[in-house]
């Protein structure tokens, strides 16, 4: 019953209608720059509703607890990544490895706050929170893999070597979108180049797993 009862927090109420949808999406994303700014606990439900310049009782209608309401607010942002990164389907492996990688930086760049929100969290060890975050990790895998072997299923080695480069990911994009030294562009080529060493290190110790080819340069 209590496991029932936290998923629902995290879900619209039945009741919604379009208008309530949409009520509910803007408190996501109020919410999404507050958490981004201020940890977790340092956020009362009096400050989120006057930020918000709502009831506090809307917020608890549509969410039930401060905690509901944080969790909606990452499972949103995930979402929103997970489907940026792994369209593509139709492209060539190499062409969709591209695709993914541009995705991932455009999201983080466009969307900073609730990129931090994703990978960071702003809440300290938060084990329902970290499993979100976790499962994104394991969708870029996925995609990553599928991309490059033109399969989803891998072996333990092969995950492991791709979800090293993912959180390397991680770590260099929250520090490019404060500090944006470099272009979108670059910093593609850049995690492309050390997707494509990842790679070639995975088919060494793994030969059934073939490197994609690099891509070709336009002369």
């Amino acid at each position: 019953m209590k496991n029932s009862q936290q998923r629902g927090a995290t879900r619209p109420r039945a009741r919604g209608t379009g208008r309530s949808l949409a009520r509910r999406a803007e408190l996501i994303a109020i919410g999404r720059k507050l958490f981004s700014d201020t940890s977790y606990d340092a956020l009362s439900m009096d400050d989120i509703a006057r930020h918000a310049h709502v009831a506090k009782g809307l917020i608890y209608y549509y969410f039930t607890s401060k905690r509901g309401y944080y969790l909606a607010i990452v499972e949103d942002s995930v979402a929103g990544l997970v489907n940026l990164a792994a369209g593509g389907l139709e492209l060539p492996p190499v062409e969709r490895v591209n695709r993914t990688i541009d995705s991932y930086l455009r999201y983080a760049e466009n969307n900073q706050a609730a990129y931090r929100t994703i990978v960071s969290g702003g809440v300290g060890f938060d084990a329902q929170v970290h499993a979100i975050r976790d499962g994104v990790r394991e969708a870029i895998v996925t995609t990553i893999a599928e991309g490059a072997y033109g399969r989803r299923e891998i072996p333990p080695l092969v995950r492991m070597g791709l979800l090293g480069w993912v959180c390397s990911v991680e770590g260099a994009a929250l520090d490019w979108i404060d500090r944006p030294e470099l272009s979108r562009d670059t910093m593609r080529e850049l995690l492309v180049k050390t997707l494509g060493g990842t790679l070639r290190a995975i088919e060494e110790l793994e030969p059934s797993r073939v490197a994609p080819p690099p891509a070709r340069r336009d002369p």
